[in-house]
Order: structure tokens, then C-alpha cells, then sequence
């Protein structure tokens, strides 16, 4: 225990500690040996009539706390000789025989106790070393599907003119990857472009199908010369020209510059939760529309955009599902959690910023959380 306290602190194993608990380990171990050879000891010290016979019950008992069942019924079966021997040495045989037995009788059954007691404890022994190694396995899982999702998604973005921050928090109830997703990039016009996204299931195949999504996406995005609606129509035409039978909920939208500072965002939605504005005097918006059907469904649904001016320090808010739903509360009641939730921090560092929301949601999900937040900055001289 101490080599393990000195682990965590420390941040590597101590050589003092370990040493002092392998140290506790063999004492642990020897002294039902000891024990034994000290009730012998002190019989033979004391001559014949002064047997010390009931004691040797002491050596299979400690002998349960530390060692294996065969060690036990070892000491076991030596206490009982050791008895019968002292028994003769001190002739309570003679003088007593009916006594004798019942101390004979009482070793066997601090035996058959310490035996019934050291497989009790090696049983728990055994459940417990298997619970660390498959909490073991399952926390590598989910550093593994945590790694392999991150690696999916790539880097943390960035766009010229914008600053931006990305989280990602995987679901508590598994350790699988799964289908959210974020990306900012620059289309060939310099314009910036913004993707939330949740392909449905959390499973490898999720991932994969969302891997896909985010490539064509940016394909079609940057050789289709069209607002974020229309990049939407055209990947859900694709999806269906490919024959990938799947369930997406995406929001799109572009972010372009203007001379005086501003920017002019555009953005269109499939069935996503609806993003969140936050302005630079405090006020928060949550962009809601009409809701418009996620991919997968009908690829020649019409698609509308919208449209909302940004100014110098206002931060556009994108996520995920998890952020928002709970397993006892209403969908309303976490987008009004959301909007209260950033008006207290929506004016921090963007790192700051997703970093807080996360912690109100105490580490754990129903859900996965992907998070995209984006501020723009200070008008600078001849940005355009």
C-alpha cells in the first residue's frame, strides 16, 4: 500500500516502498512458523508438565490470513503433530487421555476453520485481481476508442480570421467509438466552413460511416459552389447513390469576413440540435429554425439557410446531441440549461469556455459530446 501511495504522488513506483512491503509480505508469511516454533519452544522451556497444547490452534489461523490452502492445512497437519508430540513429551496421556483427544480434536478443527477461511479468502482474492484486470481492460478500451476517435477526427481545427476549440467526451456507459464529429475548414473562396455532425450507433461501424461523411463532406463542400443547404442536398444525394443505408443529423454552415469587422453567417441544419450564439455584450440566442429532416431519409428534400450577422467577439456555439439531452429531463430543459449555462461563460477563453460546460456534466454521458466553438476576433487592419 505504501509503494502504491508512493506511485501516486510521486509518479513512479519507490524503491523504499516497495521494499518495506515485500518486507511486510515475508513477515506475514513466516510468522506462522514462528509461532509454532515458539509455542514449541516455550513447552519444552517449561518442562513436562507445563504443555502448551491449546496455542497451537494460533499457527493454521495465521496461516489463513497470508498463505495458499495447502500452506495452511501444512501448519495444520504440524500443529496436530506438534500437539501429539507435546502431548507425550509432557504425559498427558496418561494422566489425562480424554483431555488430550479433545485438544487433539480442537487443533483439527482450528484447522478444518483456517483452511474454510483461506479459501474464502482466496476466492475473494481471485474475484478482486479479476475486477482490477477487467477494469484494467475496460479503461484501455476507452483509452484506445478515445484515441481512435480523436484520430478520426484529426486535429483541432483552424480557420484564418476565426479563433476556435474543440472538446470531445465519450459516452460513460461504453467504450466504443462512435458517430459525432466536428470540423472547421477554408473553402477554395476563403470562407470558412463549420460542420457538427452525429452519424447514428456507437459502434466501429459508426466511426467508419462517419470517417466517410467528414471526407465527403469537405469533398462536396469545397467543388460545389453553394450555400451550406445546398452542400447538405448534395451529400445526402450521395449517401444515396452510394447506397449507405445510415442516419446522419449535420449542421453546416460558413462564416465570411466583411471589411468593417463583422461576418455573415450562413448555415443550414438536418435534424441537429440547433447551434447557440453568444454575443459579446452577453446576450445568447439559440438559433432555433424550423426543424428540416436529417440525412438518409429523402435526398431530394428542399433545404433552407439562414442567416445572422456576427460581430468582433461574439462566439458561435456547435454541438452534439449528449450535450443537451438527459435520460429524466425534457430536450427543452437542456437547451435552456445550455443558454443559462453560457451566459455565465460565454464571454471566457473558448478553451475555457467548452471546458466548464463539460465539467457540469460531472465527466459522464448518456451520450457522446462533440463541441465546436468559434469567436471572432478583433477587426484588424485590411482584413477583409
Amino acid at each position: 500500500m505504501i509503494g502504491r501511495l508512493l506511485y501516486v504522488v510521486g509518479g513512479r513506483p519507490d524503491r523504499t516502498g516497495s521494499a518495506v512491503e515485500n518486507g511486510s509480505r515475508r513477515v506475514q508469511r513466516a510468522m506462522p512458523a514462528v509461532v509454532l516454533a515458539a509455542i514449541v519452544a516455550i513447552d519444552v522451556l517449561n518442562g513436562r508438565g507445563q504443555a502448551l497444547v491449546g496455542l497451537l490452534v494460533m499457527p493454521p489461523l495465521l496461516a489463513a490470513t497470508a498463505l495458499g490452502r495447502r500452506a495452511t492445512l501444512g501448519y495444520g497437519l504440524l500443529a496436530l503433530l506438534a500437539a501429539a508430540l507435546m502431548g507425550g513429551y509432557a504425559g498427558l496421556y496418561s494422566s489425562g487421555l480424554v483431555t488430550q483427544s479433545i485438544r487433539l480434536v480442537g487443533v483439527l478443527l482450528a484447522t478444518a476453520l483456517a483452511l474454510s477461511a483461506c479459501t474464502l479468502r482466496v476466492h475473494r482474492d481471485e474475484r478482486l485481481d479479476q475486477l482490477r484486470r477487467q477494469a484494467a481492460a475496460n479503461e484501455a478500451a476507452l483509452q484506445m476508442a478515445e484515441a481512435l476517435q480523436l484520430s478520426l477526427l484529426g486535429g483541432p481545427p483552424r480557420v484564418p480570421g476565426l479563433s476556435t476549440a474543440v472538446r470531445y467526451l465519450p459516452a460513460g456507459r461504453h467504450a466504443q467509438v462512435g458517430g459525432d464529429w466536428y470540423d472547421a475548414f477554408a473553402l477554395p473562396d476563403g470562407t470558412a466552413m463549420l460542420v457538427i455532425g452525429d452519424v447514428a450507433g456507437h459502434d466501429a461501424p459508426a466511426a467508419a460511416t462517419m470517417a466517410q461523411l467528414r471526407g465527403m463532406l469537405r469533398a462536396v463542400a469545397s467543388s460545389t459552389a453553394g450555400s451550406p443547404a445546398t452542400v447538405l442536398s448534395a451529400l445526402d444525394q450521395v449517401l444515396a447513390d452510394l447506397d449507405l443505408h445510415t442516419l446522419v443529423t449535420v449542421t453546416v454552415a460558413t462564416v465570411e469576413r466583411r471589411a468593417d469587422g463583422t461576418a455573415t453567417v450562413c448555415w443550414s441544419n438536418a435534424g441537429h440540435p440547433p447551434p447557440v450564439v453568444v454575443c459579446a455584450d452577453g446576450r445568447t440566442q439559440l438559433l432555433d429554425r424550423r426543424p428540416e429532416r436529417l440525412l438518409g431519409v429523402a435526398p431530394g428534400v428542399h433545404r433552407s439557410d439562414h442567416e445572422l450577422t456576427l460581430h468582433p467577439q461574439d462566439t458561435l456555439l456547435l454541438y452534439t446531441d449528449g450535450l443537451v439531452e438527459r435520460r429524466d429531463a425534457a430536450l427543452d430543459d437542456g437547451f435552456r440549461w445550455l443558454v443559462e449555462e453560457l451566459r455565465t461563460v460565454g464571454s471566457e477563453p473558448l478553451d475555457v469556455l467548452c471546458d466548464a460546460l463539460l465539467a457540469e456534466l460531472g465527466g459522464r454521458v448518456d451520450d457522446d459530446v462533440a463541441l465546436l466553438a468559434v469567436r471572432l476576433p478583433q477587426a484588424q487592419p485590411g482584413l477583409r
